[in-house]
């Protein structure tokens, strides 16, 4: 997403301070890359050589201390993300009306090793949960550390694999996306469905996700294929069993998105007759632009929380945020909540995986008690000013 509001359009304070609320009746409290291209990103340790590493700040003076650990020497992506997100933090610690928390900023120069020895470092300082780490390698080395002293971590991997005891993932996972678009195809009457997605490990996921959804609602799968670097013969396998599907779900980045398209026009497939179904991957100028995917249909964040979050991230930082840096605005504005309405109890499992969630920037987010989350997202739809919302995002989780 790369349309932040104009930063002279910055809020009032009393509107920036209901970034994160507890649901079950209570008052909210105050406070461009696509969503999952996290996914490849923090799924797996970074390449390259990473940078000295930082020396660890505090920030705030609360009395609830809070590790922060982010791989700010990483090399490349890394570090350009992991500076983003500590400056989101930092912004939803000003932004949120006197906290009661001081944020023990943490590098882990993106290796577990690393991670092991910030986690260490801001346990001994008291810290009471942890944020962070980014990837999905160095979740563990820092879970090992913090299930021995009963302290919680939020991560921000998109690698469920990790996610268990102890360990919740406050990420952008595509099991969510699958689950939400095929619940919206299905309510709209799809029934058959086909699937084109990379054979990789986001594909993997995308796989299990889409099969399990179908199969809930009661749908059938009539193709599934995966491809590699040549599209051509997976595409022409499902543009020969379109006859008899109802949407098709392409679930890639947008460039591959288009390729894929073209490959299935190449192939014979009229898309003009299917509805075409994505993730937040499609949230992409790429998208946009192509003819092949105008009307197809995404799950996606309602994009007016990033927007407006943009505008008064680039108001004070004069620069514009990486997506995912609503993920460390969203854990520090949660703790800060929690520290101020949940007591002793703030940061235990049964207050975290409170069933009727959370609502930050990018909405409504829970987290399961397996460590995983389930958000509350917008259906999108393709057109060439951009996305447009079909459906909303859901008010509450429901029962």
């Amino acid at each position: 997403m790369t349309d932040p509001l104009d930063p002279k359009s910055k809020p009032p304070a009393a509107t920036r301070r209901t970034a994160i609320g507890l649901i079950l009746g209570a008052p909210l409290l105050g406070a461009c890359a696509s969503v999952q291209q996290t996914f490849s990103q923090f799924g797996s340790q970074p390449e390259g050589p990473a940078g000295p590493p930082q020396e660890g700040v505090a920030v705030g003076t609360g009395q609830i201390k809070v590790g922060l650990v982010l791989p700010l020497s990483g090399a490349g992506n890394a570090g350009v993300a992991a500076q983003s997100m500590k400056n989101a933090a930092e912004m939803a610690l000003a932004e949120f009306q006197n906290p009661n928390i001081q944020l023990l900023i943490k590098d882990d120069g993106a290796t577990p090793q690393g991670a092991g020895q910030s986690t260490q470092q801001a346990l001994s300082e008291g810290a009471e949960i942890i944020l962070g780490p980014l990837f999905a390698v160095s979740v563990p080395a820092a879970a090992q550390l913090t299930r021995t002293r009963g302290v919680n971590v939020i991560a921000f991997s998109t690698d469920s694999s990790v996610a268990g005891r102890g360990v919740y993932l406050l990420s952008f996972l595509p099991e969510s996306d699958i689950n939400r678009i095929v619940d919206y195809a299905a309510g709209t009457g799809k029934r058959s469905f086909a699937a084109l997605v990379p054979d990789n490990a986001y594909g993997n996921v995308v796989e299990a996700a889409f099969k399990q959804a179908v199969g809930r609602r009661g749908g059938r799968i009539v193709a599934f294929e995966k491809y590699g670097a040549d599209r051509s013969t997976p595409a022409r396998t499902v543009a020969q069993s379109l006859g008899s599907a109802d949407a098709l779900l392409i679930a890639d980045d947008g460039e591959s998105v288009v390729a894929t398209a073209d490959a299935l026009t190449a192939a014979g497939a009229n898309l003009r007759n299917i509805q075409l179904l994505g993730t937040g991957l499609w949230d992409n100028p790429r998208v946009f632009a192509s003819q092949s995917l105008q009307g197809g249909l995404y799950a996606a964040p309602d994009p007016s929380g990033f927007r407006a979050f943009a505008g008064r991230y680039r108001s004070r930082f004069g620069n514009d945020p990486v997506r995912t840096a609503t993920l460390a605005y969203d854990a520090v504005a949660l703790v800060a909540a929690l520290a101020r309405t949940q007591g002793g109890q703030r940061f235990a499992a049964e207050t975290l995986t409170n069933p009727s969630g959370f609502a930050g920037i990018d909405g409504l987010f829970r987290f399961r008690s397996d460590g995983t989350n389930e958000r509350g997202l917008a259906v999108m739809k393709v057109t060439t000013g951009g996305g447009v919302a079909v459906a909303g995002s859901p008010k509450s989780f429901g029962a």
